[in-house]
């Protein structure tokens, strides 16, 4: 079988009208959405701000969200809150369709779903005035961070806030209306991305400085690569089930089987937010004693900070819980198993129905835990090198996770266009390939 040819795949995208202007209104979009990190919210010092942001090291709570929103929460610009409340209120309903049975039932119709749609963006609204009433009280606890506090301080920063957020909402919306992949997935994208210039710059100043050796930048780098190469290679990693079709008559009496097919069951499916769960948690202690100042509260603190045992043993439970809890969430076993049905289908030796809902919440169960195990390491990943080998930057974790899955998205649905219009893609086949053991029983 021929190689596929990056260099050619690259020049069809100019012979794809669609797929080129798909690509040109991404682009617009995320320089927009650029352009908002460098306009500075009014009546803040952006120096005390980012003074706090570099003495944490990146850590807690406010650390994570501003590695989500490309550093514009440290510098205070009208997007600081960037997708983030849009993201949040649209899990708290993804969610709510797991335990309310009417908002799961809205999730199968159409109607339902624009109706949730439409009640995520209100939720969003409300998550952004919060963030951002809040975001203007922790800018007043900073010495000499805003020239004039007061309540008149905190409406007008929750007001440019609120409607930087609204913004990016519907500019990620644009994105996945009219642009190439999910816009909300290629904000934090963007914004991740974008930091890693500054980080591998510091890492080179480091080493002219002496203070990172060479051979230490080499197990760096092979380390790199062979973290990337395993991420890529989990997230697409699945259990195949095999499913087949009954025998049916066509004419006079011959008989037809359709051909094998395979239901991918994701090692990760889950993807990141196990880990974004998990250290929302891990930093509250931290949050409470830095908000409260509490002389037991800063003690108990100090027993979570990041690289200590009980920090990193409570970090690997919570992971391992929030994975087998996110999944149960998006994965439905029961459903998945009455469509099969529907449509005559069926896994070789099981029954139809509940028997075949068991097996396959019994397949996924098993094949979790090594996805689970797979993100704690990557988690712990950061804190284990960023202290093995005195790096700047923090590698591995969520980030890498999201710009590896989103990367990968945005690939397959190129792929897509360009076979549509008969060309060759980027890859062997049309779709991005699970990896995967194929098989009906055991694990």
């Amino acid at each position: 079988m021929a190689q596929p040819n990056p260099a050619a795949a690259l020049a069809n995208i100019y012979k794809t009208p669609e797929l080129w202007e798909k690509i040109k209104f991404t682009f617009m979009c995320l320089v927009i959405y650029r352009l908002g990190s460098v306009v500075t919210a009014p009546g803040v010092d952006v120096v005390a701000i980012s003074d706090f942001f570099q003495n944490q090291g990146g850590q807690g709570l406010l650390g994570l969200y501003d590695l989500f929103v490309g550093g514009q929460l440290s510098r205070a610009t009208v997007f600081a809150l960037g997708i983030m409340p849009y993201i949040s209120a649209s899990i708290f309903v993804q969610i709510a369709g797991a335990v309310v049975p009417t908002v799961e039932k809205m999730q199968k119709d159409e109607d339902g779903r624009k109706k949730l749609s439409q009640w995520t963006r209100y939720a969003t609204v409300i998550l952004a005035i919060v963030q951002a009433w809040g975001f203007a009280i922790f800018t007043e606890s900073l010495q000499g961070a805003v020239a004039t506090p007061g309540f008149w301080f905190k409406v007008q920063m929750s007001l440019f806030l609120t409607t930087g957020a609204v913004f990016v909402m519907w500019l990620g919306e644009q994105i996945t209306e009219k642009g190439l992949g999910n816009g909300a997935s290629l904000m934090i994208y963007f914004s991740i991305v974008v930091g890693f210039w500054p980080a591998i710059f510091g890492t080179l100043g480091f080493v002219r400085t002496g203070a990172l050796g060479l051979f230490s930048l080499l197990v760096l780098g092979i380390m790199m690569a062979v973290v990337v190469a395993a991420v890529v290679a989990i997230t697409l990693a699945a259990r195949r089930v095999l499913i087949q079709i009954p025998q049916r008559t066509v004419g006079r009496g011959r008989m037809r089987e359709a051909a094998r097919n395979f239901i991918p069951l994701r090692i990760n499916s889950s993807g990141v937010m196990p880990i974004v769960f998990a250290q929302s948690v891990i930093v509250v202690p931290g949050a409470v004693a830095q908000f409260s100042q509490n002389p037991t509260a800063q003690r108990i603190a100090e027993l979570f900070m990041p690289g200590t045992w009980l920090y990193i043993s409570l970090l690997a439970v919570l992971i391992m819980f929030f994975t087998y809890f996110y999944t149960s969430i998006i994965f439905n076993p029961i459903d998945l198993a009455e469509n099969l049905r529907k449509q005559g289908g069926f896994i070789p030796g099981v029954k139809p129905g509940s028997k075949t809902a068991e097996y396959i919440d019994l397949v996924v169960t098993r094949i979790t835990l090594p996805g689970a195990m797979f993100l704690t390491a990557i988690a712990l990943m950061p804190v284990i090198i960023g202290n093995w080998l005195n790096v700047p930057f923090q590698f591995g974790g969520t980030s890498l996770l999201i710009v590896v899955g989103v990367a990968l998205d945005s690939l397959s649905q190129m792929q897509q266009h360009l076979l549509l219009r008969k060309y060759d893609g980027f890859m062997k086949k049309g779709r991005v390939r699970f990896r995967g053991r194929q098989g009906t029983g055991g694990f």
